[in-house]
């Protein structure tokens, strides 16, 4: 439980909820359901064991943060409560509730325990994949798929993870429940794709690759573009990424629509793999209704000097 103040609103309630749930009870001193609700949630809190946070604001403190969530939600008096997630107010109630209410109004918002257990799982993989520690990773990644088979940011990693080790039986039989999304034209899924890119060129290397032979098709036939995108496939295979995309721009600069544009399609597959996540924004501006104004700045994505130059070869030669 926390104590909400006017300096800490930002960083424990606003960016707090950007990682898991935050309920805020809003209440004073002088309020007698106040005081019957109060000890409740402090006891679903621990109930719920780490899956939302329980932060309370004295009204009389800190009138400004309690008026205008007050207002936002039509609401005169207290105790109110308002759930906070991904750094937004979503929802709430007011009064001294019963028990069996409140736990309601928790589930809809709160993960499940698995969902938790999972997503603490892939926070600790991601910094042993931070530290080269793939095999290390791959253990705790597993962990996650078993608690949220849905989880995909685990599920990317853990095949990623199983790409860069060499273990593609295990990487196809991974990706195997996600291979629709990867598919999906309509709405397409860009890191699962960029994962069946990857994969694909790992199946062909399997089955051989002859490098020197694909390599003086090219130089007989600049416009050998099966020769060209083998050799690219190969080069994939090995985690040769930029000579890969310098191979695949041959194609592109040559023809773009060659193939159904599969070459620059495949580029696009490598610069999704090599990039890394937005992180999440620590909360947005007020803008629409349940936002609030006291709300601070995105987080500004980190650039990579590589990347931006490979993206900027692509651009030229598409245009």
């Amino acid at each position: 439980m926390i104590d909400i103040t006017l300096q800490n609103f930002e960083s424990e309630l606003i960016t707090g909820s950007m990682q898991q749930p935050v309920l805020l009870d809003i209440w004073a001193p002088w309020c007698g359901p106040c005081r019957t609700l109060g000890p409740m949630l402090e006891k679903l809190e621990e109930a719920y064991a780490g899956r939302f946070t329980l932060a309370k604001l004295n009204s009389d403190e800190v009138p400004e943060i309690a008026t205008q969530l007050s207002q936002m939600f039509g609401v005169r008096s207290i105790p109110f409560c308002v759930m906070f997630v991904g750094g937004q107010p979503v929802d709430g109630f007011v009064g001294a509730v019963p028990e069996a209410q409140i736990r309601e109004f928790l589930d809809k918002h709160v993960p499940p325990g698995e969902v938790l257990a999972a997503q603490e799982d892939v926070a600790e993989a991601e910094a042993l994949l931070a530290d080269g520690d793939l095999e290390s990773a791959l253990g705790k990644l597993q962990q996650a798929l078993e608690s949220d088979p849905a989880n995909e940011v685990a599920r990317f990693d853990y095949v990623k993870a199983l790409l860069e080790l060499g273990l593609l039986c295990e990487a196809q039989e991974a990706f195997a429940p996600v291979a629709a999304k990867a598919a999906d034209t309509i709405t397409p899924h860009a890191r699962f794709a960029a994962l069946a890119h990857w994969l694909t060129a790992c199946e062909r290397a399997a089955a051989g690759i002859d490098a020197p032979a694909l390599q003086a098709a090219i130089e007989s036939k600049k416009r050998d573009f099966d020769a060209r995108f083998a050799l690219a496939q190969g080069l994939m295979a090995e985690q040769r990424f930029t000579d890969a995309m310098d191979a695949l721009l041959e194609i592109i600069m040559r023809d773009k629509s060659w193939n159904n544009e599969l070459a620059r399609k495949t580029y696009v597959a490598i610069l999704e793999l090599l990039s890394k996540p937005a992180p999440k924004p620590a909360a947005t501006e007020a803008k629409a209704k349940g936002a609030l104004e006291l709300a601070g700045q995105a987080v500004a994505v980190a650039r990579d000097p590589l990347l931006d130059q490979y993206r900027r070869k692509l651009s030229m030669a598409l245009n």
